[in-house]
């Protein structure tokens, strides 16, 4: 049993001896994740951060990590940056090195349902009562060191710390935004990555594509491994580091066979579908190569099974327990470039259901959604001040475009309809809706 398992058994234990008392609602995937508030304190607290924000500069998180021992620096660290598929990448990553035989620590954002699916550990979401310690622990650094960090910054240290408890041969970490001021950019990693750049987070990261690449570059390290997507040209991007790290481009892949739901690669089953998962499975193994060139023992038979293995809820995936209904977070123009590119490629044609956060390029992404010739199209609007209302969304898709909120929604996708229907437009909707039909996604 692993020390977080054990953890959340004491708490257990500890919580069944209290009397009983009543319990709040809390809407939530299973009684596991979610029971009584008052269970997990610290994960409540956690939540009443996520209005900070981003903060730029390191300050804040090497002051944690320095308070609690520098927990990242008991394991190497593989650190990917990209505008699209640094997830996928991830996910890739985990699972081959997992089949491999390695205990592995993987640390992602967002999350769909619940904070403890950022932190995976040797093939297990860690539980919330390990994670309620956890953040414990960073709030006690917080005031010791006299700062107040943000949602991400906490969540980064307490996956550090938790890699570290576990004892991880490696963790595969995912930045959240850009590159240089990401909290994950607070470690020193083996081997850095970058999927891809595109337009994104202008307000953030400049407003070319140069700029953007430049701060994504800043996870390199002098001298260390960068691996780079297949579609950067390393002689575009060398004059835009602010370091000399080894450049190491990932040779493209073709598939033999695509299909709406998979793509055959080399003999093998890639079930993270669409010709956009061939680019980051090809950056996948050449990180692969270089952690073998290192001393990892990764057999190919243990690595593909691994790839085969490998599911990535939200991106392309088939929700069970609905008819026909996939949900993938395509939450920028080169995300819903490339999902209605493979749609259109498969020649489906689904009942379309699109929500987004009204900072987002609303126009840009319709324009390239349409590319797939959706038989129909429905608008999502969530609580809160960051969604997109239904008025932009009208204001883009057309006046007599049908609006849902979550709830409506959800029943909606429980109905048993004709084809195939395809949620898209953010993971923030992806993650109400499985929150609001309680299904917990595993990756």
């Amino acid at each position: 049993m692993s020390r977080m398992d054990a953890s959340d058994r004491r708490l257990k234990e500890s919580s069944d001896r209290e009397t009983e008392r009543p319990i709040p609602e809390r809407k939530g995937p299973d009684e596991v994740h979610w029971r009584r508030a008052e269970d997990w304190p610290n994960l409540d607290k956690l939540e009443q951060r996520a209005h900070f924000g981003m903060k730029k500069g390191l300050g804040n998180t090497h002051a944690l990590l320095d308070n609690l021992g520098r927990p990242d620096r008991n394991y190497p660290i593989v650190l990917i940056a990209g505008t699209n598929g640094k997830g996928s990448v991830g996910a890739l990553l985990a699972h081959a090195l997992k089949a491999s035989g390695s205990i592995v620590g993987w640390y992602t954002s967002p999350h769909l349902v619940a904070p403890m699916e950022r932190i995976w550990a040797d093939g297990q979401a860690i539980g919330p009562g390990a994670l309620d310690l956890l953040l414990n622990e960073a709030f006690d650094a917080e005031r010791d060191e006299g700062v107040e960090a943000t949602y991400f910054e906490l969540m980064t240290v307490a996956a550090f710390s938790a890699f570290r408890m576990t004892g991880v041969e490696l963790a595969i970490v995912e930045v959240g935004l850009g590159g240089r001021w990401d909290a994950t950019n607070a470690c020193e990693p083996l081997v850095s990555v970058l999927t891809n750049v595109g337009l994104e987070h202008q307000e953030h990261l400049g407003d070319t594509i140069e700029a953007i690449a430049r701060e994504k570059l800043c996870v390199a390290r002098e001298g260390h491994t960068l691996v780079t997507g297949p579609g950067l040209e390393t002689e575009w991007l060398r004059p835009l580091l602010e370091c000399r790290p080894s450049i190491f481009p990932a040779t493209a892949l073709q598939a033999t066979d695509i299909k709406w739901d998979h793509s055959i690669v080399e003999g093998h089953r890639l079930n993270l579908a669409g010709a956009h998962q061939l680019a980051n499975l090809a950056t996948a193994l050449e990180v692969l190569r270089h952690l073998r060139c290192l001393g990892f023992p990764i057999p190919d038979a243990a690595m593909w099974q691994g790839i085969e293995e490998t599911q990535w809820p939200g991106r392309l995936w088939k929700v069970p327990g609905l008819s026909e209904v996939w949900m993938d977070g395509a939450h920028n123009p080169d995300g819903a470039r490339v999902l209605a590119q493979h749609a259109h490629a498969c020649e489906m044609h689904p009942q379309l259901l699109f929500g987004a956060m009204k900072d987002k390029d609303l126009t840009s992404m319709q324009t390239e959604l349409l590319r797939m010739e959706p038989r129909s199209v429905t608008g999502v609007v969530g609580a809160g001040d960051r969604w997109a209302d239904a008025a932009q969304l009208r204001s883009v898709w057309g006046t007599d475009l049908e609006v849902l909120d979550i709830p409506q929604a959800a029943r909606r996708l429980k109905e048993t309809a004709e084809g195939s229907r395809l949620v898209t437009g953010s993971l923030y909707l992806i993650g109400d809706l499985l929150r609001e039909l309680r299904i917990y996604p595993k990756a």
